[in-house]
């Protein structure tokens, strides 16, 4: 039971950094947000590198973290955006089940997986549990009422954009050996922070950020740091197709952390994608 404990601990942390970053950046410009976040990640990544075992750090290894950072970078930037907008229920699920559909698939194409019964139906039923969860593809968010179809299709591309970084970000941390300790993650956050200079170079105008936003965004990227520290963990112990949707419940908790701190109302839709997750949890749980 470690595994899917330590995945559903991601989904966790994931959770809460996601609902954290998406109001930081409503206020922040989301390039801001998104890179200092990552300097947050790398200073708590290169802290648990030091501190775990590390028996062989291959090149290889640093590749795939490297690989693995550069598209969890480019989750977040496009994510941030998208809150930025007030389009939550817009991207959410485009990002959540494209990004665990493409990574189980991955898995299961390049990696030789085979999920047992129980593990299928566990993820048959996490990718229109998300979709639910995440509003059932009905554009609520109060920024899109007045936004129209423009806005939607941003939304989209963005989810998209995000989807593909996510699916990087988890194939490519899964393919890190495990004597390789924690410094695939420590990679990928350099990597990260490298891949967003350009971006907030061209923001530089736009982004700046008081020194106490500055420290909630570095933060809010050290959880996300650990967040991937407990994915990677979960892969060692288990199959990534497992670990991979057990870790992308993470939209669940947004929803509740909306309902239970900004008083938003959840419908049929929502209660039954929430009941739906739960029920996955135990299939996969017990897979």
């Amino acid at each position: 039971m470690l595994a899917p404990t330590l995945a559903l601990a991601s989904a966790v942390v994931y959770g809460v950094v996601d609902f954290a970053g998406g109001m930081l950046s409503r206020r922040v410009h989301y390039a801001s947000v998104s890179w200092v976040g990552q300097l947050g990640g790398l200073a708590l990544a290169l802290a648990a590198a030091l501190a775990v075992p590390a028996p062989q750090v291959r090149a290889v290894d640093l590749a795939w973290g490297a690989l693995s950072g550069v598209g969890s970078g480019l989750a977040m930037l496009f994510l941030n955006r998208a809150l930025s907008r007030g389009e939550m229920t817009a991207v959410v699920p485009v990002s959540a089940v494209t990004g665990v559909a493409l990574s189980v698939l991955c898995g299961v194409a390049f990696l030789g997986e085979q999920p047992s019964p129980a593990a299928w139906a566990g993820i048959a039923v996490v990718l229109p549990a998300l979709w639910l969860v995440a509003g059932g593809g009905q554009a609520t968010g109060p920024g899109l009422a007045a936004a129209g179809p423009a806005s939607g299709s941003a939304a989209a591309r963005d989810g998209l954009l995000a989807s593909a970084g996510v699916a990087v970000q988890y194939v490519g941390l899964a393919m890190a050996g495990s004597s390789s300790g924690l410094w695939a993650v420590a990679a990928g956050r350099v990597a990260a922070v490298v891949v967003l200079v350009p971006v907030v170079a061209r923001a530089r105008g736009r982004a700046r950020v008081a020194p106490h936003d500055v420290a909630k965004a570095f933060v809010i990227g050290a959880g996300a740091a650990l967040a991937l520290t407990l994915y990677l963990l979960a892969t060692r112990e288990q199959l990534l197709a497992v670990a991979v949707t057990l870790a992308s419940l993470y939209p669940a908790l947004p929803v509740l952390l909306g309902v239970l701190v900004l008083h938003e109302h959840v419908g049929p839709r929502r209660a039954v994608g929430l009941v739906a997750a739960g029920a996955a949890v135990v299939l996969l749980s017990v897979a």
